[in-house]
């Protein structure tokens, strides 16, 4: 599996940079903090993709916010993507709060649209969502992103959450993982 992996690190390509990343990170909390700064919002890290994103945004928010995460899945450490299937749903409570959803990437956005439908379920106020990576698939999504930080076109990720077979999502840049055809 090991040289699996770094053949998929060697021959990817990299199209957004720790400095591009940076920047984009820095665009999204200013907009959460416009939008959120006074609404006590429970920020809701997704498991396992949005843990780096999350701890990248959560210094740059400088306001009352409180923390919990969920875990809901359709790849489990695969490529393609199945039923979503709940890990783990958040410990607070989430009637009558206002909710950011953070994740590194949306994708199909069916995922994303689980846990906020969810969330509404659950008595949230309001639900807002937070990616670091909007994929454009040339086709309507579920949802759209209330806040986005880089457009990215249909390619296989792996990086800042994104992983590549349960691995690489500590990779310092955003890569496409190689065509095969």
């Amino acid at each position: 599996m090991l040289k699996e992996i770094q053949q998929v690190q060697q021959q990817a390509r990299l199209l957004y940079t720790e400095t591009q990343i940076e920047a984009a990170l820095n665009s999204m909390a200013q907009a959460i903090t416009q939008k959120l700064h006074d609404q006590n919002p429970l920020i809701l890290c997704v498991i396992n993709g949005g843990i780096i994103v999350t701890g990248q945004l959560l210094p740059k928010l400088n306001f009352p916010l409180t923390l919990d995460c969920a875990y809901a899945t359709r790849y489990r450490n695969n490529t393609a993507g199945s039923d979503l299937q709940w890990q783990y749903k958040p410990a607070t409570p989430l009637q009558q709060r206002n909710v950011l959803i953070i994740d590194d990437i949306l994708d199909e956005g069916h995922t994303l649209q689980g846990i906020v439908d969810y969330c509404r379920l659950a008595g949230a106020s309001s639900v807002h969502t937070a990616v670091l990576l909007d994929k454009n698939l040339g086709r309507a999504k579920p949802l759209a992103a209330d806040f986005v930080g880089l457009p990215v076109d249909n390619h296989y990720l792996f990086g800042y959450g994104m992983d590549y077979k349960g691995y690489l999502r500590n990779a310092a840049g955003i890569f496409a993982c190689k065509e095969t055809s």
